[in-house]
């Protein structure tokens, strides 16, 4: 999949921007939204743009601005691990592509993953296209994934370092 014309224009508007809000334009567009509740492919009980944990309450309706309000809250500890754990230096692009990616895959398995390690070794380039391999959730390959892997491979690689 190619990244659609609306978000990359979304994205190229934000030039100069910060890889929080870069992310926080991208992921809404890679995960959608859904205002109720509902199980993921791997199970997990989830609702708005990925947000999951023990404050969902089953059977609610939850607003736009309830997602807004959640995603903005869910964002920040895995900019906070972005910054903590790239020790080489990297674009915004490049964190906010990270950014969205440990979203997706959660802080451990970022901060253990081949993807980080390859950028902390200084090939880029090969981080980027290491995002291609996360495409499995449940057990199996999933076509959403890698849509997804795809957008966020993109977005790493621009004003590629």
């Amino acid at each position: 999949m190619v990244m659609s014309p609306a978000l990359r224009n979304k994205i190229i508007g934000l030039t100069g921007a910060s890889a929080l809000t870069i992310a926080g334009v991208m992921i809404p567009d890679l995960e959608g939204v859904r205002h109720a509740p509902y199980y993921d492919v791997a199970g997990v009980l989830t609702v708005c743009y990925g947000h999951t944990g023990n404050d969902i309450v089953p059977g609610k309706r939850y607003s736009e601005k309830e997602c807004q309000m959640l995603l903005t809250k869910d964002l920040k500890p895995f900019a906070k691990s972005v910054e903590r754990s790239v020790k080489v230096p990297a674009t915004e692009y490049q964190k906010a592509a990270l950014i969205s990616f440990s979203y997706n895959v959660g802080v451990n398995a970022f901060e253990h993953s081949s993807v980080l390690r390859l950028l902390n070794s200084g090939n880029y380039i090969a981080a980027c296209d290491g995002l291609r391999q996360w495409i499995y959730a449940g057990g199996r390959k999933w076509k959403g994934l890698m849509n997804r892997r795809e957008v966020e491979r993109e977005v790493c690689l621009w004003e590629q370092k």
